[in-house]
């Protein structure tokens, strides 16, 4: 919070002493807080109470030693589980205890566990069987002294004296380090260097129980029996001791007691609980189980650091904040939720949701509750005095009281509050349900004058300055003006925002000025501009405060604020500054009536303030350490089957070792500061785990899983219901690696790394040199490889060549064949017409041609027949084809041995893709001769329509 800083500064002012000496309050009942016994998890029965250095409890239990560490409860047990009658805590933490037939002590252990050491074993046997209960234990010096009713043991360098008693002894007591025994023969003994001494005039006593001896001022002693009351021991004799507190305890019955402070006296009782007295024995406080106590016979009471009381019951454990400058008025006092409260003729009214109840300012309000005032029970809102009259705002209206009964009803609207008209005195203004309403002061007192004509709202929050009755309603600001008669409203205007700033906070009077507050800004309201302009030196008062919702000024000047359901008050001093004070009310955060803020100042002793169950005392002079910083500690750290305790002992800085298997860690928490528990928060940080501290949490236990190695730091801090934050307790710690991750593990790692560095190192350079040699002899294949494959392409190119040359040949060949064939062709025309003539010259008659013509004709005959026989260029052709396609031909005739010769000269003249015309012409046949040919050719080669022949033929 913004105010943290300013406000432990202003506190620290006020109270930068812690107490000094002890104050008990007169008034009201302190806050009270009982365990039972299951929360702290023992017996019924608590016979003794001590603390040791770092706060911690211990409580003498019947089911053992149990020890409250302000967050846990702890219970330690004897041998044989037997009952714990007494407990004392020396210097060192050792915790000695006595209980049936037992007696010893605990100590921390090497992991800060309590461990019992029984001493009974340093006891003669004799002895031994005759030890009953041990009740009392003392530590005076060096030696611890331990007290049944058989004798006394005297512990001291690990040796054990016995003092036996003369007759029988009762209890014993230290004042100082004086030690006082009873015994029931010899009255009263001193223990002076390991012996008993009389106490002169102390017989007396012999036929009661002495159950507690007080130091009392000019050398006096205080002595409480458990029947016959109270005695004062002086000059040797001793004198019953006539105070209220002797009354008290006559009546009673005592069971002990505790000084606090050498300046009151707390006596147990075992009827009526406790009383608390002054040292003239008037009874200062009385807290019994009607004010809050869970149990009214109480076994011991004890003062822990703090100056609050303990005590441990017959039934259970109490705890009374006695140093709180806060006391009650609650239930016991039959008060409910209170509105208003105000002093008037000797009495103090309280004005709540059930009526008006008062009770008597000057007498002691340790007994008897208040009273309800006759005829206001019902609703009561509010309680003033004006003009020395008492008048009451309640649900059946406006109502006169005068001592114990209301008097005078003045009007039947309810209401809620009244203020003075400024500048008309004799006037008062009511808010009731119906609007306002006109009192005016009379001679007769107070009189209704008339309902205020013109506005029917209304609520507590309105005032009223020299020209306008303001009220506050909703989220809407009323300025309302009044006529000249005071009868009606003349003028209303409604204001919904004061400035810039959304919505209107609160309105109040501070120094007979009116204040509008909204978001902590103050503003006044200037008539002339009509504007509200900001009051710079107000505002500035509430800068570093917490956004309010109510503000009161107190009769002494005070401010006294609401704040997120809180309360603070702002001290004005002498030079009209203001001092911030916010601790002390924090624990009465929650508890205060919504809307309803009741700060009754009387004077700074003594100033009532109104809560939802009561109604809270507050002294503010009152010396006390509410403002002292508490302390924390881890309590308990916890790892994988183990745990060391922290608390039990004196601090020790150490450095923890945790083995990695055990990284899964869990820590609690505790802070011996008893006030207000369920307020006690606390931080963590575990660093470096944890960037920032954690949120303030009631929560007392952490846990973290899963941590790596490293070193750690826990730090925890707490902050009590003031406000007040500790030091830091911090362990440290460090979490050892897993073994793989250990400094010799990477050694190993590192040397590994050498040889393999080394052992790779060694195989590259091996497999150098192998692959070298292979590189060799890859190069050598390679080269043989390319020399054969140039070998193979010259072969190839040298095949290719000599394709390309058969290729050409065959060319040549085919063009020759062509040309052939055609030569063949002309030869055979040539024939034809040969022929041809020879039948020409056949039909010629060459009878009647001469001779010479005759012998010519025939000549010429002859030579063309001649020429026609003699040429046998077919036959050369067909015995070319065959010699040039004798594979192809050989080939089809093997695939096709059914093939006819005059098919295979077909199969070869297609090949040679000559036409229709040119193959009917050579093998003298018409053309459609070759195509029927071709068609049984066809059939002869299996093929169907759409495959090609010549193809075909081709592809053999």
């Amino acid at each position: 919070m913004n105010f943290t800083r300013f406000n432990i500064i202003t506190v620290c002012f006020l109270f930068f002493s812690i107490l000094l000496s002890a104050q008990v309050k007169n008034i009201g009942v302190p806050d009270i807080r009982n365990y039972k016994r299951a929360e702290y998890k023992g017996a019924t029965q608590n016979w003794s109470i001590d603390q040791d250095e770092n706060g911690n409890l211990y409580f003498a239990n019947n089911s053992g030693l149990i020890q409250f560490d302000g967050s846990s409860w702890t219970k330690y047990l004897l041998p044989n589980s037997t009952s714990v009658r007494t407990v004392k805590v020396d210097n060192s933490h050792r915790i000695y205890v006595g209980g049936y037939k037992e007696l010893g002590y605990f100590d921390a252990d090497s992991k800060g566990k309590l461990k019992y050491t029984s001493l009974s074993k340093l006891i003669k046997s004799k002895s031994a069987q005759e030890l009953d209960f041990v009740w009392r234990i003392h530590i005076v010096k060096d030696e611890v002294i331990f007290q049944s009713f058989a004798r006394i043991y005297i512990f001291k360098d690990n040796k054990l004296k016995t003092i036996e008693a003369p007759k029988r002894f009762q209890f014993s007591f230290q004042i100082d380090n004086t030690i006082y025994v009873q015994d029931n023969s010899l009255g009263i003994l001193i223990y002076k260097d390991g012996k008993l001494y009389p106490l002169k005039g102390t017989t007396t006593l012999n036929n009661t129980e002495v159950w507690a001896m007080f130091k009392m001022p000019n050398n006096e002693l205080l002595v409480a029996t458990l029947e016959n009351g109270l005695f004062i021991y002086s000059n040797q004799t001793l004198t019953p001791w006539n105070t209220e507190a002797n009354a008290f305890i006559k009546k009673n019955s005592s069971l002990g007691g505790v000084s606090i402070k050498d300046k009151f006296i707390v006596l147990n009782s075992v009827l009526n609980g406790i009383i608390i007295s002054d040292l003239n024995g008037k009874i200062i406080q009385h807290i019994d189980r009607k004010k809050g106590l869970q149990n009214n016979t109480v076994l011991t009471s004890f003062i822990d650091s703090k100056n609050n009381l303990w005590l441990g019951l017959d039934n259970g454990i109490a705890f009374i904040n006695e140093s709180s400058p806060f006391t009650y008025f609650g239930f016991s006092y039959d008060i409910s939720t209170v509105y208003a409260s105000v002093i008037h003729d000797g009495y103090l009214y309280v004005a709540t949701n059930q009526g008006v109840f008062y009770h008597a300012w000057n007498t002691a309000f340790k007994e008897g509750a208040f009273s309800l005032v006759e005829g206001t029970n019902t609703q009561t809102w509010n309680i003033q005095v004006i003009g020395n009259e008492l008048i009451c705002a309640n649900n059946r209206g406006a109502i006169i009281i005068k001592g114990n009964k209301a008097v005078k009803l003045l009007d039947k609207n309810g209401y809620f509050g009244f203020r003075t008209v400024p500048n008309h005195p004799n006037f008062v203004v009511g808010s009731n349900y119906n609007g306002f309403a006109l009192f005016e002061k009379t001679a007769n007192g107070l009189q209704f004058r008339n309902q205020i004509a013109g506005f029917n709202k209304s609520s507590i929050l309105f005032e009223l300055d020299n020209d306008y009755l303001w009220l506050k309603k909703d989220e809407f600001l009323y300025q309302m003006k009044l006529s000249d008669d005071l009868k009606k409203f003349k003028s209303i205007k409604i204001i919904h925002n004061l400035s810039k700033e959304k919505g209107i906070g609160s309105i109040q009077k501070i120094n007979n000025s009116v204040y509008f507050q909204t978001n902590n800004h103050f503003y006044k309201y200037s008539k002339e501009q009509e504007v509200f302009y900001k009051d710079k030196k107000m505002t500035a008062v509430f800068k570093d405060i917490p956004v309010i919702n109510s503000l009161y000024e107190d009769s002494k000047g005070n401010l006294w604020y609401v704040f997120n359901e809180s309360l603070g008050e702002l001290v004005k001093s002498p030079d009209g500054n203001y001092k911030n004070v916010v601790a002390p009310f924090s624990n009465l955060t929650g508890n205060l009536v919504t809307n309803y803020l009741s700060v009754n100042t009387i004077d700074p002793q003594n100033i009532f303030i109104g809560l939802t169950d009561g109604l809270a005392h507050y002294d503010s002079q009152l010396i006390n350490n509410i403002v002292t910083k508490p302390n924390v500690f881890i309590r308990t750290f916890t790892f994988t089957n183990d745990t060391l305790t922290f608390g039990n002992q004196k601090k020790i800085s150490e450095k923890y070792l945790i083995p990695y298997a055990s990284n899964h860690v869990k820590f609690t928490f505790s802070s011996p500061t008893y006030e207000n528990l369920e307020n006690v928060e606390y931080s963590y940080q575990l660093d470096p785990f944890d960037e920032k501290w954690s949120n303030w949490s009631t929560i007392s236990v952490k846990e973290y899983t899963n941590l790596r190695e490293g070193n750690y730091k826990m730090r925890v801090k707490v902050r009590n219901s003031y406000g007040i934050q500790s030091e830091v307790d911090v362990i440290p710690f460090t979490i050892s690696p897993p073994w793989y991750r250990h400094i010799l593990a990477y050694i190993f790692y590192f040397m590994l790394v050498l040889v393999a560095i080394y052992s790779i190192s060694y195989r590259i350079k091996m497999k150098i040199r192998k692959n070298k040699y292979y590189e060799t002899i890859e190069q050598r294949r390679l080269y043989l490889e390319k020399e054969s494959k140039i070998r193979q392409e010259q072969y190839q190119l040298e095949k290719e060549i000599e394709k390309l040359k058969n290729d050409k040949l065959q060319i040549k060949i085919l063009t020759k064949d062509k040309e052939l064939v055609n030569n063949s062709l002309q030869v055979v025309k040539k024939n034809k017409i040969l022929n041809g003539i020879i039948h020409k010259l056949k039909e010629i008659d060459i009878e009647t041609f001469d001779e010479s013509t005759k012998f010519q004709f025939n000549k010429l005959n002859k030579s063309i027949v001649k020429e026609v026989n003699t040429d046998k260029s077919w036959k050369d052709l067909e015995k070319h084809i065959k010699n040039v396609h004798f594979e192809f031909l050989k080939r089809l005739k093997e695939k096709y041995p059914k093939i006819s010769p005059r098919e295979l000269d077909l199969a070869t003249y297609l090949l040679m893709n000559m036409s229709t015309k040119e193959i009917a012409e050579i093998m003298n046949i018409s053309n459609g001769g070759v195509e029927l040919a071709r068609y049984r050719l066809r059939k002869k080669l299996e093929l169907n329509k759409k495959e090609n022949l010549i193809g075909f033929l081709m592809s053999i």
